[in-house]
């Protein structure tokens, strides 16, 4: 089985090779932020990519929106996501197409080469392997929208429903009227609100946040 990493750790990275060669894998290249994987897994079409989520250069959720790209790209290609983290943002996204061939495991979770093993083979042949934490986020992401949302975003929010306006925001919070911007933008994006010329989105924002 050959496979693509991705890990911006050189120590866990190497580690990671040494578990994936020792489960009788290739590990056919190894990389350590998001645009790289999705030219490494172009250029060798692997049988499966793991893939960390918190890489350069903001370490958030890169390697999470770099397996999406992947999967737009390359539909069925397979990913197995192994991080330390539940990022309930664009693992939804991830598993939206029920195509199979996916896999999210926290790595304190992974207790033996045996357990990763299974798991290559599993999302190699097309199967999913979920650990139980990252199915119970998604499921509170689903029946709650704002879940998805940074406690920072979650403050932003807040002070949207007070009816601040951007520049009142920025006073409360001491940050620039960019980093305000970027914050709404992002809680837009979240909460699935497409862009408008009218304060539309805004208002939409405002009532999820009051229903719940």
């Amino acid at each position: 089985m050959r496979v693509v990493l991705a890990e911006d750790s050189v120590l866990l990275r190497e580690g990671l090779i040494r578990l994936i060669e020792e489960a009788g894998c290739q590990v056919v290249a190894a990389v350590g932020d998001g645009p790289s994987l999705v030219t490494a897994v172009a250029e060798h079409a692997p049988d499966v990519s793991v893939v960390d989520i918190r890489m350069p250069p903001t370490h958030t959720d890169e390697g999470l929106r770099a397996a999406v790209e992947i999967r737009r790209r390359a539909p069925g290609a397979k990913i197995l996501v192994l991080s330390q983290y539940v990022e309930v943002t664009y693992a939804g996204d991830l598993f939206a197409d029920r195509a199979g061939g996916v896999g999210y495991l926290l790595k304190d979770r992974v207790v033996d080469v045996d357990e990763l093993t299974d798991a290559l083979r599993r999302v190699a042949a097309g199967g999913t392997v979920l650990d139980p934490q990252v199915v119970s986020e998604l499921f509170a992401a689903r029946r709650d929208p704002l879940a998805t949302l940074t406690p920072r975003e979650r403050e932003v929010l807040g002070l949207m429903a007070q009816g601040c306006t951007n520049t009142a925001i920025c006073r409360r919070l001491v940050v620039s009227e960019g980093a305000v911007e970027k914050h709404i933008g992002n809680i837009f994006g979240k909460l699935g609100l497409p862009p408008s010329d009218s304060d539309h989105r805004r208002v939409m924002a405002v009532l999820t946040y009051l229903r719940l």
